[in-house]
């Protein structure tokens, strides 16, 4: 690498590998399925956004819920979870969506989903569909459901 030349196009290349390695965090940041979501029964809302531990990876709060014809009065907890610890916990600001990892923009996997109604947690995937909604499946073993959420403005 004697060519100034050959040496000013490497220096580039590296320089270019490591900006884009640096704005990764931030292009998720600004990814179009961040924003919150109406569950497909109508009965949560999910704020998605990146994770405070990881701004590269994404998650998600449920911001509200209808309470189901079994709730006591008052405040909805986190009744069904399988750690004792936690079912006293309120529902509403509740990390629901974890670890997901973009894979493009509008489209991530990897992550975890918890359904309050079960207390179960599954594996998933979301991706945003062409007509702006977002499509969001979980599998346990092979048993998978997916779910459209449409945006809240």
């Amino acid at each position: 690498m004697n060519d100034p030349r050959m040496w000013a196009a490497g220096a580039a290349a590296v320089a270019l590998a490591l900006a884009l390695a640096a704005t990764h965090p931030a292009q998720a940041q600004g990814d179009p399925t961040f924003g919150d979501w109406l569950t497909e029964a109508k009965d949560g809302k999910v704020r998605v956004g990146p994770c405070a531990a990881d701004a590269a990876q994404a998650c998600g709060t449920l911001t509200w819920a209808k309470p189901p014809p079994d709730a006591p009065p008052g405040p909805l907890h986190d009744r069904r979870n399988p750690d004792a610890a936690l079912r006293s916990r309120p529902l509403i600001g509740a990390l629901i969506i974890s670890d997901f990892r973009r894979e493009a923009p509008g489209h991530w996997a990897g992550g975890k989903i918890y359904d309050p109604a079960s207390g179960k947690t599954y594996r998933s995937k979301m991706s945003l569909a062409p007509d702006g909604t977002l499509k969001v499946s979980g599998c346990v073993l092979m048993f998978c459901q997916a779910q459209t959420w449409t945006r809240v403005n």
